[in-house]
């Protein structure tokens, strides 16, 4: 299976979205919570309907993108938040990317793409990053398969693909996920070294 831009919008157009659970999910909503720098500079990377960012917006902080692969969700996004800039929405392939961040969320991206493709997501995450810059978010917990999306992974997997490149600041069980999720996400975050 070939995850190119057309597999994407098909995937939003036909609504076959169960990664999609209509809100912030808990895990990224809590760790939100208690960021007190509303200036953070923030990418949400193969956002989809990023609730996370209407989230972000809704709390104070103005300096939040979503690069995404498909044009729908991002004119999903449009209609919920009509004030939105035209530049916080990038339609674009996630290695292509310029630009630098104090922060990147991380919610179902990363298991979305072909694992061979994990290596370059984290040299693509740390060019991204300013220094000191956190990727945080969550990560699937489940035996890595061929069939996906989503792909899964192991704790000492991230470990081993972040740790030369980032700190380990938290790599833990999401003690929060929500139900359906629950003890198959792992909460994490890393700083850029």
């Amino acid at each position: 299976m070939k995850l190119t831009k057309e597999y994407w919008e098909d995937r939003y157009q036909q609504q076959q979205t169960a990664w999609d659970i209509g809100s912030i999910s808990t895990p990224l909503k809590e760790y939100i919570d208690q960021l007190t720098d509303k200036s953070l500079s923030i990418l949400i990377p193969g956002g989809g309907n990023s609730y996370e960012l209407e989230y972000l917006l809704e709390n104070g902080f103005e300096s939040v993108f979503v690069v995404d692969f498909a044009t729908t969700p991002l004119h999903y996004i449009r209609k919920r938040i009509p004030h939105l800039q035209s530049e916080q929405l990038i339609q674009a392939d996630f290695f292509e990317l310029e630009g630098h961040f104090d922060l990147i969320l991380e919610q179902t991206f990363f298991c979305a793409l072909n694992p061979y493709l994990r290596e370059k997501y984290v040299e693509k995450v740390k060019s991204l990053l300013k220094p000191n810059g956190k990727v945080a978010g969550v990560f699937f917990q489940f035996p890595l398969t061929e069939v996906g999306p989503p792909f899964g992974g192991s704790k000492t997997e991230y470990e081993n693909l972040f740790r030369t490149n980032f700190r380990i600041k938290s790599l833990e069980t999401a003690y929060n996920s929500i139900k359906p999720r629950r003890e198959n996400e792992l909460f994490f975050i890393f700083e850029k070294k």
